[in-house]
């Protein structure tokens, strides 16, 4: 059984938004696991040390880039209505 039906009906995905989601999706990675640059006590931020109040804000930056790469990832990738049932071509009808 042949599937011609859906064949060149979705749209190509756009690569460039997914290269952007993929660098979203490393940002926090790359910043967490360079420890040298937040491996130290000051600045102190309402008594706790840098380096703990530096990992919880990329609690949220984290959040944050996840959600921006799954816009980006769903912009790349445009749906396709779904299709009615095919006709039935011996007799006309779905």
């Amino acid at each position: 059984m042949e599937n011609d039906i859906d064949r060149g009906i979705v749209p190509p995905t756009n690569m460039t938004r997914m290269t952007a989601a993929a660098v979203l999706l490393m940002v926090p990675i790359a910043a967490l696991l360079w420890v040298d640059t937040y491996a130290k006590v000051e600045p102190v931020l309402l008594g706790f040390p840098f380096f703990i109040w530096y990992q919880f804000l990329w609690v949220f930056l984290c959040s944050f880039c996840t959600w921006m790469a799954y816009r980006q990832i769903d912009l790349a990738r445009p749906r396709r209505p779904l299709a009615a049932a095919p006709l039935d071509r011996k007799k006309g009808s779905r």
